[in-house]
């Protein structure tokens, strides 16, 4: 079975970057489309991109043009290098695989089983 595990989270001044990785085990990340979001306290879940096995990608308009999302297959990894990032990107932010990811809004994601348990990004200076 699939599993995901997220890292790359920290405390960054407003500005700074940050480059998560999400690392898949179980089974090979190349057969899933990937998709990122993220939770911050007293506020719904938002998602925010996704990246299917070929590359294409998705993103929420409240990142792009900040962030990227990629993936090395062979490393069975995706990445989210996030730029730019304002107080408002402070959140959990988690990946999962999807069954679709045609819109961003539209997102469908599996079960939260198969989620990873997240990273928490700080941005505050």
């Amino acid at each position: 079975q699939l599993q995901l595990v997220e890292s790359g989270g920290g405390l960054v001044r407003p500005g700074g970057s940050l480059r998560l990785s999400c690392a898949a085990s179980g089974s090979p990340l190349v057969y899933y489309i990937i998709g990122w979001f993220r939770q911050a306290p007293g506020k719904e879940r938002e998602g925010i991109s996704c990246i299917y096995s070929g590359g294409s990608t998705n993103y929420a308009d409240s990142v792009k043009g900040r962030f990227i999302i990629s993936r090395d297959n062979a490393k069975n990894t995706v990445y989210l290098q996030m730029n730019s990032l304002k107080p408002e990107d402070a959140a959990v932010y988690r990946c999962a695989p999807l069954y679709s990811c045609d819109t961003i809004p539209t997102m469908r994601a599996f079960a939260e089983d198969y989620w990873g348990k997240g990273t928490l990004v700080t941005v505050s200076s």
